[in-house]
């Protein structure tokens, strides 16, 4: 039985744009996160999250410090009554890096492995889904993944819309995550 979720980027979206976070003193959770998380769960939709992690390709942190900061994560939400269902993250670069993670993949957004993976994983009907982040590459891997995209104005998403002025292909423009998640249950943002 295929259930339909909600992706949603990390870094900018969830918590404060921190360059290469992976320490837990450093997450610091955007306003009304926790919330928008826990409506979505309300709603029976699956939350994932999806994340480029090229520090671990770098060499500045290792897979590890992810899932600790992923466990970190998980934890403080679900104190106030949030869930993430998974995360999942591409520790790859294209062309900086320490082998193995440097090179091409097919898990970096914007690909959509991470997402398919997801669907696989976890039953997801990517059709019914939505992907939600403050770079056009989430937008990207959502489409590609077959996913509605969003995108959120925090984090680097003014940089985004004022580097694309009025060309959105379509895509829906919310201000933060709570109002993107007003906007996947109901009125529009």
């Amino acid at each position: 039985m295929s259930r339909s979720a909600v992706f949603l980027d990390r870094d900018g979206t969830i918590n404060e744009e921190v360059d290469y976070l992976y320490r837990p003193q450093d997450l610091v959770f955007l306003p009304g996160v926790a919330a928008a998380i826990r409506r979505l769960n309300e709603a029976g939709l699956l939350v994932v999250v999806v994340t480029n992690q090229s520090g671990v390709a770098r060499g500045y942190y290792a897979e590890a410090d992810v899932c600790r900061l992923h466990q970190v994560m998980a934890d403080q939400l679900a104190r106030q009554g949030a869930r993430i269902d998974a995360f999942y993250y591409c520790p790859h670069h294209p062309e900086k890096g320490n082998p193995p993670y440097v090179g091409p993949c097919s898990c970096r957004k914007g690909a959509p492995g991470m997402l398919m993976q997801a669907a696989t994983d976890l039953g997801i009907d990517l059709t019914s889904s939505f992907m939600v982040g403050d770079k056009w590459v989430d937008v990207e891997a959502g489409r590609a993944a077959g996913a509605s995209s969003l995108l959120v104005l925090t984090g680097h998403g003014r940089k985004t819309k004022d580097a694309l002025g009025e060309d959105f292909e379509g895509v829906p423009v919310c201000d933060n995550l709570s109002d993107a998640v007003d906007r996947i249950l109901g009125p529009s943002c």
